[in-house]
């Protein structure tokens, strides 16, 4: 499969042909997604809650993000990589925007930014496109935002909120990015926004008719603990298979089990 671009994701839309996209943090998840034909791979901020223990994705830094980048765009060779851009990275000023989003991009190695909000980051969004970084939006239930919204919750559901987000689509189309996430919204109104952009929609709690989908890979492998939001399909249990197989080591490390000397230089 050849390498995918901003292009293709168009054209996916385009022809009807649903989009795949996973969050990656590391090179060797990014080299296994990768090798399963995921077309987008996506350095979320969530690396803040996924990986580094964080309560939400605020503290999370620019250096962060680097850091995670370029881990991830070392695994991977077929799909295209897109970086979260961090809270404060690109709400100060449209300077320091441009300054962050071309270091995910040539230091990092990203071929396109996520930036959250719609109408209020409509200047940002049409800036980085200016200097020919792809964007792609983020409107909904938008992480950074939680305080605002007092929690993790569902956008959408009052007329306000619905006629809210419709503006935002299109000022997120207009500014001229790639593709827009939706996330936690009602399926009627993630419809509804597929069906008025001509840019594809990728969907996470927003039901079954975006463009596209897209999951946290530590819920879709069940490394989540716990947590388990009602838009997560848990496609395996990885986090027992990985108990079994360390406290199966554990025993066997005590017991003088391992190393054999099939495990042993002679």
């Amino acid at each position: 499969m050849k390498k995918i671009t901003i292009l293709d994701i168009q054209r996916f839309k385009n022809e009807g042909r649903k989009i795949s996209m996973l969050t990656a943090y590391d090179c060797q998840i990014s080299r296994i997604l990768d090798g399963c034909n995921v077309d987008i791979l996506l350095v979320g901020d969530s690396v803040g809650n996924a990986v580094m223990g964080l309560e939400n994705t605020l503290p999370v830094t620019m250096a962060d993000m680097l850091h995670h980048v370029q881990a991830v765009t070392r695994g991977r060779k077929q799909a295209l990589v897109v970086a979260d851009m961090p809270f404060m990275s690109y709400q100060v000023s449209i300077e320091e925007a441009r300054r962050n989003a071309g270091s995910l991009v040539k230091d990092g190695g990203a071929e396109a930014v996520k930036v959250e909000g719609g109408e209020n980051a409509e200047d940002v969004i049409s800036a980085l496109t200016r200097i020919d970084i792809p964007v792609m939006g983020h409107i909904g239930l938008t992480p950074q935002s939680i305080h605002r919204m007092g929690g993790y919750k569902v956008q959408g559901k009052e007329e306000h909120q619905r006629q809210r987000l419709l503006a935002d689509a299109q000022a997120v189309e207009r500014a001229g990015a790639f593709a827009v996430v939706l996330e936690g919204v009602p399926a009627s109104l993630a419809r509804e926004i597929t069906s008025t952009l001509t840019i594809p929609t990728i969907g996470i709690g927003a039901g079954p008719d975006c463009d596209g989908q897209v999951l946290v890979i530590n819920d879709v492998l069940g490394l989540s603990g716990k947590f388990r939001p009602k838009f997560v399909k848990q496609y395996v249990q990885l986090e027992e298979l990985i108990k079994k197989a360390v406290c199966e080591y554990v025993e066997e490390v005590q017991s003088g089990k391992f190393p054999s000397d099939e495990y042993s230089f002679k």
